[in-house]
């Protein structure tokens, strides 16, 4: 493949110096590709010591960097983990656009920076950031079981440049772990600056709403706090494509593709997701089927099988961490599962109340347990205790009062108690709410009235979901593939054509990770009994002047069948112009609304057909308006012509011999066009109803 060379030489006009600003800064400078090779010379030269590249096209871009004493860096790919990002379908993600985002490189203090493109490349942008030491931080975050944690605060978070709030995910399930990019050997004073310098990065670089990982650890062994949200709770990240909703993200700060992670790095990691799994009661020895997201590697709704500590390239294609970090994870994930024991995990309550409830959880060794269930209130309505490293009661609140509950899995007093809502956990039991079918007869006649119907329903938790179509006798008729959904509400469009008329029952079926599934079912009509129904107006007027008194309602009928037509306002039964059988073939139901006992008030109306033959009963409503009224006309100006209507009407104009006619299509002052500019117009207006104007004239 053909290479280009670029240089930037002195970026003095570029960023700014070290003393002119202890905060991080960041600054975007777009390359030119015409065949410059020298883009910017100065008599100065000002640091950076992070940059991060973007690009357009298929190519690939390498870089290198001076130092400021004056040492060239080996040449580095730009993006080695492009899936290290957030999910297809948010908001940061989208912010992006087309470009293709290289990841930031810590490189020291440096001032001059070459490019190597192969392939091509159709616009280049760098980013470079400067973030000064700022000392090793003091304060740091103490939690039981935990390292500790320095806080965002700790190394000057740059809280005013997020751009959402945070996300959460319903439960946590695994751990990915990260190595970030670039020189390892940074000082334990320029750790807290890389950490800020990636945040610069990520947010005002790539778009994102916060730094991606959820936390950072340097060589030295010190953790650090990264996106926004609560360290102990579930942060949707931007670390692992597809995988960032149920997961914790941890980077280490370097790049260990061939050297060694440090002992110190190795016992934090260790540390850290010791007691981060504890929180989520996640056993770490454990193996898991976790659906993905959507990536390049796998595709939505792909059930992957990982370890629950993972490598980031578990999740994609991608070499993070590097293979000298990612050969560790599995003696890590051991030193994980032996620290801090005993332990709790998997937590599970399913049931509902009122009815039959169970509670499963597993302990890390055969050990005392007890489970207590609380109202609203906070009084205990219920408790159980047991022995063993199975934890599992079933509670028979058939007789107990709806309402909100909880529950507490207790032992040993070392080990983290599981809580949560009675229905739900850790694990959020899967469940499938309000299926319906809109509409629930359907006619695939092709008349555009009820051809298909539109499913929706509501998912507690992310799954894949397929839906089958079951006949009176049992068997399979129609089926859709399983798609993969997010949690909440959701709409599926099915098309009944290829069915016979008959009873159908459409079944969902849900699949969650953690072998969670749920099922749901409706009933769907299919009768081509009735079709092609219309009005011949959308407006009559009922008034027994002899003009547009009368509306007719016309279908079609496949098969014979027992008739209604029934006219309803606001939902009330007005009349009832035809009620019996019919046969098969083209019908028109005449109603003369003028001959109604009793004056029809003016306003919307409904027409309800009905047909029904040996399967079902088709229902079709058709809107039409009762108008009485006459409209208003007035002349507003001569020339050019002007005139205002009270309501959407057709003008009809006469300029002496000659007649034009105007649909008004909005109330209020519309000019005419085309209209002679002198002599005496005349004008009447027609509203839709057929009630005609005052005439109106003017020279």
């Amino acid at each position: 493949m053909p290479r280009r060379l670029l240089t930037l030489i002195g970026l003095a006009l570029a960023l700014p110096g070290p003393a002119l600003a202890q905060e991080a800064t960041i600054v975007s400078r777009d390359v030119p590709l015409a065949g410059e090779r020298t883009l910017a010379t100065a008599s100065t030269s000002a640091r950076f010591n992070l940059v991060g590249l973007h690009w357009r096209g298929p190519g690939s871009v390498q870089f290198r960097t001076r130092s400021t004493s004056a040492r060239w860096s080996p040449w580095q790919d730009a993006a080695p983990e492009a899936e290290d990002r957030p999910d297809v379908g948010t908001a940061e993600r989208a912010r992006a656009g087309a470009w293709r985002l290289g990841n930031p490189w810590w490189v020291g203090p440096s001032d001059r920076i070459e490019y190597r493109l192969r392939g091509s490349v159709r616009r280049l942008r760098a980013w470079f950031v400067w973030s000064p030491d700022s000392g090793v931080p003091a304060r740091t975050l103490q939690r039981a079981g935990a390292p500790s944690i320095v806080p965002r605060k700790g190394w000057n978070a740059d809280e005013q440049i997020r751009r959402a709030g945070p996300s959460y995910a319903s439960t946590l399930r695994l751990a990915l772990v990260h190595h970030t990019a670039g020189a390892n050997g940074y000082t334990a004073a320029q750790a807290p600056a890389m950490v800020r310098a990636i945040q610069l990065y990520h947010v005002k670089g790539n778009g994102w709403n916060d730094i991606g990982y959820n936390f950072l650890v340097d060589r030295f062994g010190t953790v650090y706090e990264g996106r926004y949200g609560g360290i102990e709770k579930n942060v949707v990240g931007a670390h692992a494509e597809g995988f960032n909703t149920g997961s914790v993200g941890v980077a280490v700060l370097g790049e260990y593709s061939s050297l060694a992670v440090t002992a110190n790095a190795r016992t934090s990691l260790a540390q850290l997701l010791a007691w981060r799994l504890d929180l989520a009661h996640v056993d770490p020895a454990s193996t898991q089927s976790f659906i993905s997201g959507g990536n390049a590697r796998f595709p939505a709704g792909l059930p992957v099988f990982l370890r629950t500590v993972s490598g980031h390239r578990d999740t994609g294609f991608t070499d993070c961490p590097g293979t000298a970090l990612y050969n560790l994870l599995t003696s890590i994930g051991g030193q994980v599962a032996k620290t801090g024991l005993p332990k709790l995990y998997a937590p599970l309550v399913t049931g509902a109340i009122p009815g039959v409830v169970r509670v499963r959880a597993k302990l890390s060794s055969a050990l005392p347990w007890t489970i207590d269930v609380y109202d609203v209130s906070g009084n205990a309505v219920a408790s159980s205790s047991g022995s063993g490293a199975n934890v599992d009661w079933s509670w028979d609140a058939r007789a107990v009062l709806p309402g909100s509950y909880s529950y507490l899995i207790r032992s040993v007093e070392s080990v983290l108690p599981a809580q949560g809502a009675i229905g739900g956990g850790t694990d959020v039991a899967l469940s499938i709410a309000g299926l319906a079918a809109d509409p629930e007869t359907v006619s695939p006649n092709d008349d555009t009235i009820a051809d298909s119907t539109t499913l929706t329903y509501t998912l507690s938790t992310a799954a894949n979901v397929s839906v089958r179509v079951i006949d009176v006798l049992g068997a399979e008729v129609a089926s859709i593939p399983k798609t993969w959904r997010r949690a909440g509400e959701h709409t599926l469009a099915f098309d009944p054509k290829p069915l016979p008329d008959g009873l159908f029952r459409i079944e969902l079926l849900a699949n969650a990770t953690g072998n969670r599934t749920a099922t749901a079912a409706t009933s769907l009509i299919v009768t081509r009994t009735l079709g092609n129904v219309a009005a011949t107006r959308l407006a009559f007027s009922p008034n027994a002047d002899g003009r547009a008194d009368q509306i007719s309602f016309r279908f079609s009928l496949a098969v014979p069948a027992e008739v209604k037509v029934r006219i309803l306002r606001n939902g009330k039964w007005v009349a009832t112009p035809f009620a019996g059988p019919l046969a098969a073939g083209a019908r028109k139901i005449d109603w003369d609304g003028s001959k109604r006992i009793g004056t029809l008030a003016d306003g919307p109306y409904e027409a309800v057909v009905e047909a029904t033959d040996p399967v079902a009963t088709s229902v079709v409503s058709l809107p039409f308006v009762a108008d009485s009224r006459q409209p208003k006309l007035r002349i507003v100006q001569r020339s050019p012509l002007r005139i205002w209507v009270s309501e959407p009407s057709q003008l009809t104009l006469r300029f002496g011999a000659r007649r034009l006619v105007y649909d008004a299509k909005a109330a209020g002052t519309t000019r005419i066009p085309n209209a002679p500019r002198l002599g005496l117009v005349r004008v009447v207006a027609w509203d839709p109803a057929g009630n005609r104007s005052i005439p109106a004239s003017k020279r």
